[in-house]
């Protein structure tokens, strides 16, 4: 597909797959606090669609979307299928996870390890496109182990970039495949924006986004001024207020930020929709946990929820108990 076909979505904001977290009823939650933020599911790997039950694994509520499917994966006719089957279900982006150091998803041949076989990753690029009409985005890496020089992710880049991708989600650390737990690997090797900065500048035809390390807006801001979008992970989990100002400041949104407690209010019904279909409270729940983050009470709402809703019966009236916050 061409670079323009990749830039219908808009990636000035992104929330980054996060495994165990951004669920259909995360990402349910953030799109309350942002309408235009485009959001990520956790990774699936193509095994787990062609012989698993995909419908559990592709299914998104309505509101969901501008969203994203991340798929694991290095054989190019399973991710060919796979990308079809997220095409068919309505997602507006299929991205390959060439970024994940963790030794699960080395021993099954994907995840960051595919930053040493560009060849390979170009050939899934290429029959993915062939398969569907939406963007075939990846997330990556700056480097891999010793093979961490700015030529390598060049050469990585411009082969990719040969085979069709348009658009990198980069996050600016190198990962170590060994020595370092995923954890680590998120935090132990050095940011390194500059580098992300001047692929801009090499590539400036490609569409590049910036991951790693974001905790503010206005470092979002600093950023676009020399790339084209922005992927925010952890924060936004953690502190998921950060995006209410997401529409207004990247979009050109004119509706004002939602209050804490409107979004707490909007989410009430979809928690009684999914408790009536048979969930736990904390399913939902555990989400939210850092709506009030910082703020007066906060903690105590915090441990409210955590204590009580995972209990069997709590329904939707724990989120609101104790009522102390202060405004």
């Amino acid at each position: 597909m061409s670079s323009s076909k990749a830039k219908t979505v808009n990636r000035r904001f992104c929330v980054a797959p996060m495994m165990d977290w951004t669920d259909r009823h995360c990402r349910y939650f953030h799109r309350l606090i942002s309408q235009h933020a485009l959001l990520y599911t956790e990774m699936v790997t193509t095994g787990a669609l062609i012989h698993g039950d995909n419908h559990r694994f592709l299914q998104f509520n309505t509101q969901e979307p501008p969203l994203a499917l991340q798929l694991g994966g290095s054989n190019p006719q399973d991710l060919a299928t796979c990308a079809k089957m997220a095409e068919d279900y309505g997602y507006d982006e299929v991205n390959l996870n060439v970024g994940c150091p963790s030794e699960r998803v080395q021993n099954g041949r994907f995840g960051a390890c595919l930053m040493l076989e560009p060849d390979l990753v170009a050939e899934c690029v290429a029959a993915m496109q062939q398969a569907v009409g939406i963007p075939v985005t990846v997330k990556s890496r700056i480097g891999v182990d010793e093979q961490d020089s700015y030529e390598a992710l060049v050469n990585f880049v411009a082969t990719l970039t040969q085979a069709g991708c348009a658009t990198f989600i980069i996050h600016a650390r190198k990962a170590w495949l060994s020595g370092l737990s995923p954890k680590q690997n998120r935090e132990v090797p050095p940011l390194r924006y500059d580098i992300v900065y001047q692929l801009k500048t090499d590539f400036p035809d490609a569409e590049i986004i910036l991951n790693g390390g974001i905790t503010t807006l206005e470092q979002a801001e600093a950023a676009l001024q020399h790339v084209d979008g922005v992927m925010v992970g952890r924060e936004a989990y953690h502190n998921p207020y950060i995006m209410a100002d997401v529409d207004r400041r990247f979009y050109g949104a004119v509706r004002e930020p939602l209050t804490r407690e409107a979004i707490l209010d909007l989410l009430i019904p979809y928690v009684q929709q999914q408790l009536q279909a048979g969930m736990r409270l904390n399913t939902v729940a555990r989400h939210i946990l850092g709506l009030f983050h910082g703020m007066p009470g906060g903690k105590l709402w915090r441990r409210q929820i955590s204590e009580n809703g995972c209990k069997f019966g709590a329904d939707e009236t724990v989120l609101y108990k104790p009522v102390i916050l202060e405004h």
